[in-house]
């Protein structure tokens, strides 16, 4: 009779009930097996615990941002403005100008001349993308990059601006962007970390690059980005003290653990287990980190693509090769940091030497992705911290001349991942001084590379010091045509 009561009442048969059940049980298994702490219970506060799931579908799962460090110029490089040609010499427009911020290093000018490109500029590709003869590999692959030609930020000097660029803050201790990845999404290899950084250092004027641009800042201190090391030891520290062997050191981490266990348990510091995850972290590692590393058995024809100097540790060549070997082992996200862009004078020739580190090897890495396979699912991005000044620096020469920064609009390009390729999205003003049509900020940036990860911005989130902090702090939308 009760039997009969629930049936009618809640219309429901006995078989409709075990199978609804078993779906839900199998929803439970899969949840714990693509995040395994997901019912660990720990009572820790929901939205300060990794995601570890996209929230939708993905157009990309891992990120290659190749971070040219000092700013190059747009006007030598994507932003072709003949107008400054015709003009050389010419005073730039107050109209122009609108009495816009200038740094110290230009503000005393009583004049601001006019420069053309050193370079001369073609259309390449279906899309007739204007591109510079500097970066003539580059080129070639017109069809397949996305050209964004209306970056702006709100900072003016190098330190700031890098910082906005990798955290969504001027200020420092807050995430890195590969800090967020981590956090959000977790890592597809448990070999290796989630969060990779190879630096390289080019021939022209440096601009330092520091810890905070990778740091994991108030998050869980196992998202912080892994710095590789150009060094025989790609990872410092990593292989066993002399004596030691590998059972030795599973022995040790594991009274280690221990140890920890009791301090944690006295504490409840979630930082004491964050570095038993490192300790194990660094253990897996040392399996997979040296056959990683090792560039040279890859095949004649990718060293030939790359360049010779990808057999050369530390250089921009052997960190892109080896970002592709990190991203196709299930890296989420690699920073590759090339310095030597800031070229406040002597721009024609300092430029000429990066592009001659960087070109080709930007170039290869693209098409080796694509020739794999790899490149509808990884994110390539490549571009500095901000832009150049359409006039010259200090003395004006037509050969030899220099670029203050400008924030107000320069160019990055981005490939794969989701992004639209063969495209050149925005326009600036003919003099390439401000923007004309379709600005994206750093925030709109940071919005959409996590849109193609999977990840809706504004749901990223963690909360410290009582407030819910987010990448893009509080503002930044999608740009749907940057979108394929």
């Amino acid at each position: 009779m009760e039997n009969e009561f629930f049936k009618n009442r809640l219309n429901i048969t006995r078989r409709h009930f075990f199978g609804k059940a078993a779906a839900g049980i199998g929803g439970l298994a899969l949840g714990s097996l693509l995040i395994p702490k997901i019912w660990k219970g720990d009572g820790t506060d929901v939205s300060s615990s990794p995601l570890g799931l996209a929230q939708y579908a993905p157009k990309a799962k891992r990120i290659i941002y190749l971070c040219q460090n000092g700013a190059p110029s747009q006007y030598e490089t994507f932003d072709y403005k003949p107008l400054l040609t015709q003009m050389m010499g010419q005073d730039l427009p107050e109209s122009i100008r609108g009495g816009q911020r200038l740094t110290g290093m230009t503000a005393s000018q009583t004049k601001f001349p006019l420069m053309g490109s050193y370079y001369n500029f073609r259309q390449h590709g279906q899309s007739g993308a204007y591109i510079s003869d500097l970066l003539p590999n580059i080129a070639k692959i017109a069809d397949d990059i996305c050209i964004v030609r209306t970056m702006n930020t709100d900072a003016i000097n190098h330190d700031p601006a890098l910082t906005f660029l990798q955290t969504g803050a001027q200020v420092g201790n807050r995430p890195s962007m590969g800090a967020w990845m981590s956090y959000g999404l977790g890592s597809e290899n448990k070999n290796l970390p989630a969060f990779c950084v190879l630096l390289s250092r080019g021939r022209g004027n440096g601009q330092g690059v520091y810890s905070k641009l990778w740091t994991n800042g108030f998050l869980d201190s196992t998202h912080q980005g892994v710095v590789f090391s150009s060094s025989e030891d790609p990872i410092l520290y990593l292989n066993d003290a002399e004596g030691i062997d590998k059972q030795d050191r599973r022995r040790m981490l594991d009274h280690l653990a221990e140890l920890n266990q009791l301090g944690f348990d006295e504490s409840g510091d979630p930082e004491i287990q964050a570095k038993v995850q490192q300790y194990e972290m660094a253990y897996r590692m040392q399996t997979a980190v040296p056959e990683l590393t090792d560039l040279s058995k890859e095949p004649d024809h990718i060293i030939k693509m790359y360049g010779p100097d990808c057999l050369v540790p530390g250089t921009y060549a052997a960190n892109a090769l080896l970002a592709r070997k990190l991203s196709e082992s299930g890296v989420r996200f690699v920073q590759l940091y090339h310095q030597g862009w800031d070229s406040h004078g002597n721009l024609p020739n300092e430029m000429g030497m990066q592009a001659q580190d960087v070109d080709r090897a930007s170039a290869a890495l693209i098409t080796d992705l694509k020739q794999r396979g790899l490149l509808d699912e990884t994110l390539v991005i490549w571009g500095g911290e901000f832009g150049r000044t359409n006039y010259c620096q200090g003395n004006f020469t037509p050969d030899n001349y220099g670029r203050d920064h400008h924030p107000r609009a320069y160019s990055i390009f981005m490939a794969g991942g989701g992004t639209k390729p063969g495209t050149v999205y925005g326009e600036t003003d003919e003099f390439g001084y401000n923007v004309a049509k379709d600005p994206v900020n750093i925030h709109d940036f940071h919005a959409t590379v996590l849109h193609l990860m999977g990840i809706n911005h504004e749901q990223l989130t963690y909360k410290h010091l009582g407030r819910r902090y987010r990448l893009t702090d509080v503002s930044g939308n999608v740009i749907p045509g940057l979108l394929a």
